[in-house]
C-alpha cells in the first residue's frame, strides 16, 4: 500500500503539468507514447514476439493521438484513423497467411482488436479536450475512473462481503462496485459546483453530472475487469512494471481507455448530457 501511494503522488506530480498544458503538443505527444507503450504491453501479454508485427502496431500507436489533435475535427479524424486501421487488419491477416503456420489468424485478430480499443481511448480523449468546454470534460476520463477504483478499494475493503465476479477479479466486491458508483457521482457533482462557482462562464447541469458519473462508473469497472479477464487468459500479473505499485500503462489506465470514448459519444449527444448551461 505504501508503495501503491508513494508512486500515485509521484505520477500525480509529474502529469499535472502535462494537464495544465492540454492545449498545447506537449499534451497529445504524452497520450501517445502512453499509447505505444500500452500497446506493446499488451502484446507482450499475448506473447507476440515478432517485430513484423510489434513495431507497425506500436507506431500506430504512437501516431493516432498525435493525428487526433493535429486534425482537430472528429469526423476528420475517424476518416483516416478507419482507413489506417482498414490497412493494417489486412496487413495483419497477410503476416498471417505468409507465416507458414507460425502465426494464427486469431492471434493476428486479438493483436488487432487490442490496439483498436487502446489506441481509440487515448485518442478519444485528445478529440475531447479539443471541443468546446474540453478543458473541463476531458478531466471526467481522469476523475471517473480514478474516484470508482480509490472507493471501490476502500468501500470494497470495510464493506465488501459478496465477491462480484471472483473467476476474474477475486477481490472486488458487490459493494465495492455500488460505493465506487456513488462516491464517483458525488465526486461529479462536486466538480460541477466547483466549476459553476468559480468559472464564471458555465453553470453544470447536475443531473446530466449525475447521469454521466453512474454511466462511466459503470464503464470504469467493466473495464478494469475485461482488462482483467486478458490478464487471467494469459497468465499475468501486471501488464508492465513502469509504475511501482501499479503495474504497467494499462494496468493503471485501462478504465480510463474503457471511459473516453464513452465521454466523447455523450458529449456527441449533447441534447441528452449537456453538462454545462
Amino acid at each position: 500500500m505504501k508503495t501503491r501511494i508513494i508512486t500515485a503522488v509521484i505520477c500525480t506530480i509529474v502529469f499535472l503539468p502535462f494537464l495544465i498544458f492540454s492545449d498545447t503538443l506537449i499534451f497529445p505527444i504524452v497520450l501517445a507514447i502512453a499509447s505505444a507503450l500500452g500497446v506493446y504491453e499488451m502484446l507482450k501479454c499475448i506473447g507476440e514476439k515478432s517485430l513484423w508485427v510489434i513495431l507497425p502496431s506500436c507506431f500506430i500507436g504512437g501516431l493516432l493521438p498525435i493525428c487526433a489533435r493535429v486534425y482537430g475535427n472528429e469526423q476528420a479524424f475517424f476518416n483516416f484513423s478507419h482507413k489506417v486501421l482498414v490497412v493494417f487488419v489486412f496487413y495483419l491477416a497477410v503476416i498471417a497467411v505468409f507465416s507458414k503456420g507460425k502465426k494464427d489468424i486469431s492471434v493476428m485478430a486479438m493483436v488487432y482488436v487490442a490496439i483498436v480499443f487502446i489506441v481509440n481511448g487515448f485518442s478519444s480523449i485528445v478529440l475531447l479536450r479539443d471541443y468546446q468546454y474540453g478543458q473541463y470534460i476531458y478531466l471526467l476520463v481522469f476523475i471517473c475512473p480514478w474516484m470508482t477504483d480509490i472507493f471501490a478499494y476502500f468501500t470494497g475493503y470495510f464493506f465488501g462481503k459478496h465477491k462480484l465476479i471472483p473467476d476474474v477479479s477475486p477481490k472486488k466486491t458487490v459493494e465495492g462496485a455500488i460505493g465506487g458508483i456513488i462516491f464517483c457521482t458525488l465526486s461529479l457533482i462536486l466538480y460541477g459546483f466547483v466549476l459553476t462557482r468559480f468559472v464564471g462562464s458555465i453553470k453544470a447541469n447536475y443531473l446530466a453530472f449525475v447521469c454521466v458519473g453512474v454511466v462511466l462508473s459503470v464503464v470504469s469497472q467493466c473495464g478494469d475487469l475485461v482488462f482483467s479477464l486478458i490478464k487471467r487468459k494469459y497468465g499475468i500479473k501486471d501488464y508492465g512494471k513502469l509504475m511501482p505499485g501499479h503495474g504497467g500503462v494499462l494496468d493503471r489506465f485501462d478504465s480510463v481507455i474503457a471511459s473516453a470514448p464513452f465521454v466523447l459519444l455523450m458529449f456527441d449527444l449533447s441534447g441528452i448530457f449537456r453538462l454545462f448551461y
